[in-house]
């Protein structure tokens, strides 16, 4: 019986790594494809068998890092994460084009039971007025399911 309870124990923690990259990759490639930070701000590494673009700025790499960690403490398949990637990519095609300076909120919606973590606000759903989403593919690590959304204002 304890072997089942180790093997449970190493699925959840994968669950919550493979979702954590999930969100740092899938976070950075927004902020890179909608020019949220200049070209500079980023490079390219391998991840999920796709090239894909991490911050380079160290006052956003801290911030995501922050935000990532949260999300592992919280405990919020590979191969559909790389198709993910792609949509995000290719979904700044069809995006209106972001002229001046911006910022951006990222929302986590997660179970009633779940703790806040520290520095987090709870609230309603947020909404950005004259908006347009963007639903993302869906992924489950069988233990988690992640959906996401971008959502952007419409001129």
């Amino acid at each position: 019986m304890q072997e089942v309870k180790t093997l449970s124990a190493i699925d959840l923690k994968g669950s919550v790594e493979i979702i954590a990259d999930y969100f740092n990759v899938a976070i950075n490639n927004i902020l890179y494809n909608r020019a949220i930070y200049p070209e500079s701000s980023f490079k390219r590494v391998k991840k999920f068998g796709r090239s894909v673009l991490i911050a380079t700025d160290e006052e956003l790499i801290k911030y995501l890092d922050k935000l990532i960690d949260q999300l592992k403490v919280g405990q919020f398949w590979n191969v559909g994460l790389g198709a993910i990637v792609r949509q995000i990519v290719a979904s700044s095609s069809f995006l209106p084009n972001i002229k001046e300076t911006c910022t951006f909120d990222l929302l986590v919606y997660t179970n009633r039971n779940c703790e806040i973590p520290e520095g987090w606000d709870e609230s309603g759903p947020c909404f950005v007025p004259n908006s347009a989403q963007v639903q993302l593919r869906s992924f489950s690590t069988k233990i988690h399911q992640v959906e996401s959304i971008v959502s952007y204002r419409q001129k």
